[in-house]
């Protein structure tokens, strides 16, 4: 998933490291697990996956508020934590975080009238209270609806106009799917990505 999409959305990992309870880890972060579904039916196709990832803390810097992570595969890297962020104090080293990576897309055909051309954003951030240990969620909703203005089905492709003019080719992964289309039927695709994140300290043996 495009190498955990940067290293599970470091930005919306920022935003996410604020309230929720977590498993602790008794010896290293296990390996990440990941998951993928794809659902059809006429008309529509949804494709989901989820990832989820456990790593370490191996520093952490209050005053440039970064966290330092070791995954896995031992690999070291850097979360720069935001100033929404109120619980920064109560991460420690040697603290558990475990990270669940959602993403999905559903792609609709709709007929002239079910539907309007354009894009909407929805984002949700959740956190913890002052004095919890932290952790949270933070998601992100795109919908994008465009029209259809070709098919080939020679090619495979179909041809869709953007709410702002933009004109692209694409080609379905299953041909089948372009003899539920027709020029003038608009295509909505609904775009969500959320990422759950748990902090904890490991418990003692």
């Amino acid at each position: 998933m495009n190498s955990m999409k940067s290293t599970w959305k470091v930005g919306v990992a920022s935003a996410a490291l604020v309230g929720l309870a977590g498993c602790g880890m008794h010896q290293n972060p296990p390996p990440p697990v990941a998951a993928a579904i794809v659902a059809e039916k006429p008309g529509s196709v949804v494709e989901q996956s989820v990832v989820t990832i456990a790593a370490r803390v191996v520093k952490v810097d209050q005053k440039k508020r970064i966290v330092t992570l070791r995954d896995a595969d031992g690999k070291v890297f850097d979360i720069n934590v935001g100033e929404q962020v109120k619980n920064l104090p109560q991460v420690k080293k040697g603290d558990d975080v475990v990270a669940t990576y959602y993403e999905s897309i559903a792609i609709t055909v709709r007929k002239p009238g079910e539907a309007t051309p354009g894009v909407e954003t929805a984002d949700t951030v959740g956190r913890a209270k002052p004095g919890e240990k932290p952790g949270g969620l933070a998601a992100s909703q795109t919908t994008v609806t465009a029209t259809v203005v070709g098919i080939s089905k020679k090619k495979g492709t179909v041809t869709l106009k953007g709410p702002r003019g933009k004109v692209v080719t694409v080609t379905p992964r299953d041909p089948k799917r372009l003899d539920e289309v027709k020029v003038g039927d608009l295509v909505e695709a609904v775009y969500t990505e959320a990422l759950a994140i748990s902090v904890e300290k490991p418990e003692k043996k």
